[in-house]
């Protein structure tokens, strides 16, 4: 694996963590809904992070690729904590930098490990 696709990794793995550990502590301690019980947004919110867990642990490259297209709706998630009323505003701006790292990592480093994989497919095809 190269450098670059560790660095990516990693960027991907501490982006994921911290975007759990922001929604986890900003729906059950930070700012707790009033309008529905804590557990059903929890539910929402928490549960979908836990799907790509298992994959981005054991560095797959396909799990890190449809994972960047989960890191959106909390980045859109983020903005609305901004803008909409939060009332600290820098947890959404946390999510937004926590989805942006996700993103960005899930990206780069599914796009490395393709193209490794790809030219390691070529070199043993007869």
């Amino acid at each position: 694996m190269s450098r670059g696709a560790v660095l990516f990794r990693w960027v991907a793995l501490a982006g994921y963590f911290a975007l759990l550990a922001l929604e986890l502590n900003w729906y059950t301690w930070l700012a707790p809904p009033h309008t529905i019980p804590i557990s059903v947004a929890l539910a929402i919110v928490a549960l979908p992070l836990l799907l790509p867990l298992r994959g981005l642990l054991h560095g797959r490259a396909y799990t890190h690729a449809w994972t960047s297209f989960l890191a959106l709706p909390y980045f859109a998630l983020g903005v609305d904590g901004v803008a909409g009323g939060v009332h600290p505003a820098w947890i959404g701006a946390i999510g937004i930098v926590a989805s942006v790292a996700l993103f960005c990592g899930a990206v780069g480093y599914a796009r490395l490990q393709g193209r490794a994989q790809q030219q390691g497919d070529a070199e043993s095809t007869p």
